[in-house]
């Protein structure tokens, strides 16, 4: 499960690869797609912006509900 509490976009995108993996999603992480340390993360067929740098819970929580993945499948 992932830890709210401190997660940085790096953690993030590799968790997601791992859960893309698992469920049989597609997964792709394009960094060009955003501005500055930003890049454009799809799984299966949903994609959210994901920064570099700490993630917060609110940010964190919008992000997975972009990608329709529950928390405690991470």
């Amino acid at each position: 499960m992932l830890d709210f509490s401190s997660v940085n976009g790096s953690e993030f995108i590799k968790r997601t690869k791992r859960f893309a993996r698992k469920s049989g999603r597609s997964w792709r992480f394009d960094p060009s797609v955003g501005k500055g340390s930003h890049g454009r993360l799809h799984v299966g067929g949903r994609f959210t912006t994901v920064p570099r740098k700490e993630i917060g819970k609110g940010l964190l929580a919008a992000m997975l509900k972009d990608l329709d993945i529950d928390k405690e499948a991470l």
